[in-house]
């Protein structure tokens, strides 16, 4: 799917406003979240998955408490 967006002003912001066509690709819907990711080829949109902040604040924990160990296994 190839689609041109127009950038809106939306207060102090700016928006742009996805088709629906589009948000059935990404497979969320109005008031759902996105993800956005920095590509070498500019950015990419995704759903956002419920429990990745979960999941990456148990990581970031673990990696904080076993930093040296960490350490060692990288060398």
């Amino acid at each position: 799917m190839n689609a041109t967006l127009k950038i809106t002003k939306i207060g102090n912001s700016a928006g742009v406003i996805l088709p629906k066509e589009l948000l059935a690709r990404l497979n969320t819907q109005v008031g759902g979240m996105l993800t956005v990711v920095t590509t070498p080829r500019g950015i990419e949109l995704g759903a956002a998955e419920p429990d990745f902040d979960a999941q990456m604040a148990a990581a970031r924990e673990v990696m904080q408490r076993r930093k040296r160990a960490l350490r060692e296994l990288a060398k």
